[in-house]
């Protein structure tokens, strides 16, 4: 009991904190795009938190991790698919459910995972996405989609059994929502105002570069969470070595990044530094238990120079992601994934087959889910807001209000 007591501390404070990284997802997404659509912004993702752990816990739990609640009759499984169902009947704890933490703080922390999916997409979209069809599209991701492919590591389905390895969600949950981010966009077309008629890119500065540093930070602390949590335990041991690697990667992932960006620009680009720091942490989130200091630090380097190559890779596409998110989440959710097969206990020819396999086959699952989804929305609701409401700002036209009224219209900002 006192184990077990222990554990499900730690795996709280860690639910607390992944809770707390939608804050730093806020604050990033909100730095990085300009003041006329900050309170858009914002919305989003208090409706991603909310509505997320609504539906997960109406659906997507039980659909993701099935034998959590089977009671081995076929019935029983269909009708405890819609809503969460206690493995035992008083509603006292279980301790047969599992040693390391009861049935509740097991659907709360999975709860703020599924939700961190569909925030990737929330950036990427920004500034010109309506926001009835984004709260539509997330709804049926989070309930269903991420579920899915979930169920299919996570829930001991077939992709375990391929021997595919993704610790905490390099491709789950990162690549996930960045498959999802990048149809969106393309989907959705550029900003106004980004890409001319000569077709070259033009930079469309965040108006708090601040916030979004504020942002990082935040998201850095609650990766001990994200990662520390998914060893499922207290274990002393393997949650120092994860949050090590966890560290050590994203300080790598953001010098890496700031110091290839200088190189290729010849400036301190700060939010290409910022962008570095989250890249070496979904870098080493598929692998964090299994790697080395060493190992870290080689995964982050790498995945900061990914994101500069990907942040240049998406402009030169001519797709319009504000934040970065493409290039963290899926490009960098690749990488960190692929390397599970070449450093650490695991690093293998044979594993590394089972990662490329895995990747090949969520990425697909999820374009194509995307894909179908977004186009009904597109050609039902619409996706993307009139020609004068994104010039003005959505705040003003989706919400009638401004978050700087003191300072007068943000039309121009």
């Amino acid at each position: 009991m006192e184990l077990l007591t222990t554990n499900n501390v730690w795996m709280m404070v860690c639910t607390a904190l992944v809770f707390f990284m939608h804050l730093g997802f806020s604050l990033l997404e909100v730095g990085l795009t300009r003041q006329k659509n900050a309170i858009n912004i914002l919305f989003k993702n208090v409706f991603i938190i909310c509505a997320g752990l609504l539906f997960y816990s109406l659906l997507g739990f039980n659909l993701m991790y099935p034998d959590s609640f089977f009671a081995g009759v076929i019935p029983d499984y269909f009708f405890g698919l819609f809503g969460l169902d206690a493995p035992v009947a008083d509603g006292s704890l279980d301790l047969a459910y599992n040693e390391g933490y009861t049935y509740w703080t097991d659907f709360l922390f999975q709860g703020m995972f599924a939700a961190t999916a569909a925030t990737i997409v929330s950036g990427a979209v920004a500034e010109r996405i309506k926001l009835g069809s984004f709260m539509l599209f997330s709804v049926i991701y989070i309930s269903i989609i991420y579920p899915i492919v979930g169920s299919w590591k996570w829930g001991g389905g077939f992709l375990d059994e391929l021997g595919f390895y993704d610790f905490a969600g390099s491709t789950l949950v990162h690549s996930v929502g960045g498959w999802a981010a990048l149809i969106a966009i393309y989907l959705l077309g550029a900003r106004l105002g980004k890409f001319g008629k000569d077709g070259q890119s033009h930079a469309i500065p965040g108006h708090n570069i601040p916030l979004a540093t504020a942002g990082v930070f935040i998201l850095w602390l609650g990766w001990f969470g994200f990662n520390g949590g998914s060893v499922l335990s207290a274990d002393p041991s393997l949650t120092s070595i994860t949050l090590v690697t966890t560290c050590l990667a994203a300080a790598a992932g953001g010098i890496s990044a700031f110091l290839v960006s200088t190189i290729a620009y010849k400036n301190y680009d700060l939010t290409m530094f910022l962008n570095g720091i989250l890249g070496g942490l979904v870098g080493i989130t598929a692998g964090a238990d299994v790697m080395g200091p060493l190992d870290a630090v080689l995964i982050g380097l790498i995945a900061g120079g990914v994101i500069v190559f990907g942040v240049s890779l998406i402009d030169k596409l001519k797709l319009d992601d504000p934040v970065g998110a493409v290039a963290v989440h899926l490009a960098c959710g690749i990488w960190g994934t692929l390397a599970v097969g070449i450093f650490g206990s695991l690093a293998g020819f044979d594993q590394l087959l089972s990662q490329l396999a895995g990747i090949g086959i969520v990425g697909a699952f999820c374009c194509i889910s995307a894909f179908v989804i977004l186009k009904i929305i597109k050609s039902t609701m619409g996706l993307r807001m009139e020609e004068r409401e994104e010039t003005e700002g959505l705040d003003i036209h989706e919400h009638g209000m401004d978050a700087y009224a003191e300072f007068g219209t943000a039309s121009n900002r």
